[in-house]
């Protein structure tokens, strides 16, 4: 259930708003306060995910509001409600991080598709969070090979740019790895870093996961819906398998890039958004463009930046370190000590052509520590390591 707080001085006002959003669902708690202090104690003692906030009131007005909320609780997205007078305040509260505003007397449409995109991104901005939390122990790029060392050095260059980076590699070798340092190491990385798999998206869809929808836009649209460009506002969107895109959602990419702005499936209404893009695919994409499946003019917009993640044959000196690395983390999420692997084990580990690459590794590390001893010998990676 989401938890509303709606802050408004006048009474009359509090029970229309409180009305119409508990009559539009009963997904909708409303819990009211007649002033900003009032509002600002149940901030602190209660979790909300949407604070609706009048700008004019006594004891502690709504820009007074607006920025202890963002201080304390900077996740809640806030909507000011502005009086006609008021309308250049609102505008300004927009700069200090309000999520919209709206006027008084309420447009009921306007109101509920407001509540609904502000809910949609409270839960995308808690999501993020929770992902940051993870990445630095998820996302960490082991290895100490020369072509390893490139990548690194590289990532150092340009992650504080906002230069668009373009990153190959076979299937399985850490691409999405990548991806999230560039993040971490970015002036963007307090912002959302969010993910679209284009290949597991189907063609008809993709246009409205990257972009959202209208409500009406098609048969299963029943509301207005954000795309992943506007949650990654003020942050990162990584499109991995790009090669795997329609042609039609190239287009709409390439003008996303070449204008800063999106428009919603079904709308006409642009939408100025600020992402930097990071792009992935194991396809040849010049191939591609010979062949009239990528657009040549997307492959130079998003190509500024070319990283190249090599295959794991060509750089088996790093398999020990990598060995290791699983083996420890492995031992974290089953709770129960670290397995050592003997040389031979090792040995044996990288005389294989590893054509799964890392993700193959981790695989049959997981495998010989649920099925070999307490130490894994060479024969317990002959006996249970599949591919050899």
């Amino acid at each position: 259930m989401a938890k509303i707080l709606l802050i408004e001085d006048e009474a009359s006002i509090r029970r229309v708003l409180n009305k119409i959003l508990t009559e539009e669902s009963k997904d909708y708690h409303v819990t009211e306060a007649e002033d900003g202090l009032e509002g600002m104690e149940l901030v602190k003692n209660e979790d909300f995910d949407l604070i609706l906030c009048d700008i004019k009131m006594p004891k502690m007005d709504g820009v007074e509001v607006l920025e202890a909320v963002k201080k304390i609780k900077p996740e809640i997205p806030v909507v000011m409600i502005s009086g006609h007078g008021d309308l250049d305040t609102a505008v300004n509260t927009m700069k200090i991080g309000a999520f919209d505003y709206i006027s008084k007397p309420p447009d009921l449409n306007r109101l509920l598709n407001t509540v609904r995109n502000a809910l949609d991104r409270k839960e995308l901005v808690v999501e993020n969070t929770r992902l940051k939390k993870k990445v630095s122990k998820n996302y960490q790029m082991i290895g100490e090979s020369e072509a390893i060392q490139n990548i690194k050095d590289m990532i150092e260059k340009v992650a504080h740019t906002d230069a668009r980076v373009l990153i190959t590699g076979p299937n399985g070798t850490g691409k999405e790895l990548v991806a999230h340092w560039l993040h971490q190491k970015s002036d963007r990385s307090k912002g959302p870093m969010v993910e679209v798999n284009c290949a597991a998206i189907p063609s008809e869809l993709i246009e409205s996961e990257l972009f959202g929808h209208v409500k009406g836009a098609f048969t299963s649209a029943n509301k207005d819906r954000a795309g992943k460009f506007e949650a990654a506002n003020k942050g990162t969107i990584f499109l991995d398998e790009i090669g795997d895109m329609s042609l039609s959602a190239q287009a709409k990419v390439l003008r996303a890039l070449q204008e800063n702005r999106i428009s919603r499936v079904g709308s006409d209404k642009d939408i100025k958004v600020d992402v930097r893009v990071v792009a992935a695919t194991n396809k040849d994409l010049k191939k591609e463009i010979e062949e009239n499946n990528f657009r040549e003019d997307l492959y130079h917009r998003l190509a500024v930046i070319l990283i190249e993640v090599p295959a794991l044959k060509d750089r088996k000196e790093d398999i020990p370190l990598l060995v290791d690395y699983f083996s420890e983390k492995i031992a974290q999420e089953q709770g129960t000590n670290k397995k050592e692997f003997t040389e031979d084990a090792i040995q044996v580990l990288k005389e294989s052509e590893w054509r799964g690459n890392v993700r193959e590794l981790r695989n049959v590390v997981e495998r010989l520590f649920i099925l070999g001893g307490k130490e894994i010998t060479d024969e317990d990676v002959k006996l249970f390591g599949s591919r050899f």
